[in-house]
Formats: C-alpha cells, structure tokens, sequence
C-alpha cells in the first residue's frame, strides 16, 4: 500500500494526547472532584484548547473509567466507588505478576539497585505522609519490572488500568497508613535478585491485592 499523499493531522493528535494528559492528572490530583460537571466550553477556556480535542480526551477518559456521561444530562468525573477496587486490583495483580514472572530473568544489577534505591524513596515518602512521592516511588519501583518484562501489551493495559488505581490511592491515602508494602517490596527484590521469577510474580501479586482490600475496607468503614 503506498504511503497517503495527504499530510497526517499529527497537531490535532498532539493536543488531544495534550488535552488527555491535563485532564487526567487534574482528576488523579484532585483539581477536578469526583462528581464535578465537566462542560466543554469550561474546559477548552482553562486548558487554552479547543473544544475537538477536548471532546476526543474527554470520551478517552470515559472509556477509561475517570469520567462518566449521561447523554443529555451530565458528563462529569466518576465517583470513587469500592466496585473500582474491587475490579481493577484484581487485573492489575495479574499484569504486574506476569510482568515480574518475564522480567525478573531480565533484571540487571544496576535494574536491581535501582529498586532497592526507589523502595528506600517509598518509605521516606510514607513516613513524611507525601502523597505525590509515595505513589511516583511505587510507579518507578514497579516499572522496573514492566520495563524489563518488555511485553508492549503489559503496558499498554497497565497505562490504561493505572489512573483508576492511583487515583483511588490518592483519595484513600491516609486509610493505607499500616500498609506493609516497603517489606513486601524488599521481598520481591530479595525474589528478584535470587532469579526466582514466579515466586517474585506471586509477591507482586499479593502486594497489589493486599493493597486493593486496604481500600476496598476503607469504603466500607464509611458505611
């Protein structure tokens, strides 16, 4: 098939991708609240875009569970809802363990290290109640592994199953305060060094499960 004479729109997708990006991070941070009305108009003005792209990022976030239509009603942020917990760690478990079960034989020393010196940012970030610091060290931490897994689809499914995960954590930050994931990551990095990938996998797994009954409680304690 010949290349298409006519030039790809590329500005038309760098500002959706732009548009996608700001609206996510101003949902996970909490700029824009659960609940609150999303109107194109509004958004187009705050973010200096127009109403395409914002139309395009918008149904992007729909379709990845942060925002929520009622046609002829509302588009607006979707509450936080112990049903997300309950669906989304479960699968994101099972991504981050198979990743670890095709990363670990990957690891390198300097990969190592590097786990080693996130894990230690983690617990300096959990103990000074930093939010956006204990969740960017759990982001790099557990990258590693993705990264050394190189499967495109792992992450691909991640990117998309991660800001509902996060955003969750953000919200339930201060109901994970006996959470034990820095000794469950020194395990998993004990796991990694030794090459024993499925017992590294299945680490993985109960960190992110123990984690998602940590805030599915936390629901339920409001009731």
């Amino acid at each position: 098939m010949p290349v298409p004479g006519e030039r790809a729109d590329t500005g038309r997708t760098l500002l959706r991708d732009q548009a996608y990006a700001r609206l996510r991070d101003a949902i996970l941070d909490g700029t824009l609240e659960p609940g609150e009305q999303l109107k194109d108009a509004e958004l187009a003005e705050w973010l200096g875009l127009s109403r395409t792209p914002i139309r395009e990022a918008v149904a992007r976030l729909e379709e990845y569970g942060l925002v929520e239509t009622k046609p002829n009603s509302y588009t607006r942020v979707a509450p936080l809802s112990a049903r997300d917990a309950r669906d989304t760690f479960p699968v994101v478990a099972t991504l981050e363990a198979l990743a670890a079960s095709l990363g670990v034989p990957r690891l390198t020393r300097d990969d190592l290290e590097t786990m080693r010196a996130v894990n230690r940012d983690f617990a300096d970030a959990l103990r000074a109640a930093d939010v956006d610091a204990a969740l960017a060290a759990d982001d790099r931490f557990h990258g590693v592994l993705v990264q050394a897994a190189a499967n495109r689809e792992i992450a691909r499914s991640l990117e998309r199953l991660m800001p509902k995960i996060r955003r969750l954590e953000r919200a339930r930050f201060g109901s994970l305060a006996g959470r034990r994931s820095v000794e469950q990551h020194e395990r998993i990095i004990a796991l990694s060094a030794a090459g024993e990938a499925e017992r590294a996998a299945e680490a993985i797994r109960e960190n992110w499960l123990t984690l998602g009954v940590l805030i599915d409680q936390s629901f339920r304690e409001e009731t």
